[in-house]
């Protein structure tokens, strides 16, 4: 899908829901994925990375995020994480993926993203692999995220390196 200038209002709204739900055990909330650079084509799945005091008083929530609509998974297969869904029918909206504070596997969910912000040629060149993968597997989700996976993760390195160096960097990279 063609980027949408509505995916910054719609992870603002869904921001302020998820501090609705959590109060003050939200710290920050980032947009990532692919929704938050502007003119990358995406999946219309708008991606929250909530960071919170303590990440084990989040299981405390968990009636009140199925209340909310969520679909709730537990760290489903990433140590630290808190990870909810929450959906419109039969199709996906948001991906919540909720970290302590301060987590070492925070910076690379936002420097990736900040980096394609950042270099509109390495955007061009996801927009590439992502179309890729997609003709290669349009109907596999698994599949289409394998096919990108190296070059993901080859950016990321990059896009640390990188943002290491940026100003104010220090606040993600504790």
């Amino acid at each position: 899908m063609k980027y949408s200038h509505e995916w910054p209002f719609e992870f603002e709204r869904e921001a302020a829901r998820l501090r609705g739900i959590f109060g003050g055990e939200i710290v920050a909330i980032h947009h990532i994925g692919s929704t938050s650079v502007p003119g990358l084509d995406a999946k219309p799945i708008i991606d929250l990375l909530p960071l919170v005091h303590d990440i084990s008083r989040i299981d405390g929530y968990t009636d009140r995020m199925t209340t909310a609509g969520y679909r709730v998974y537990g760290e489903y297969g990433l140590p630290g994480r808190r990870y909810f869904t929450r959906d419109s029918g039969e199709y996906r909206t948001h991906n919540i993926h909720m970290y302590a504070a301060g987590d070492s596997a925070v910076p690379r969910h936002i420097v990736f993203c900040a980096c394609l912000r950042a270099h509109p040629d390495a955007c061009l060149e996801y927009v590439a692999v992502k179309c890729a993968a997609y003709a290669q597997h349009p109907a596999d989700i698994e599949a289409y995220n394998d096919a990108k996976d190296a070059w993901i993760k080859r950016t990321e390195k990059v896009a640390l390196d990188w943002y290491q160096v940026q100003p104010g960097s220090d606040v993600i990279m504790k």
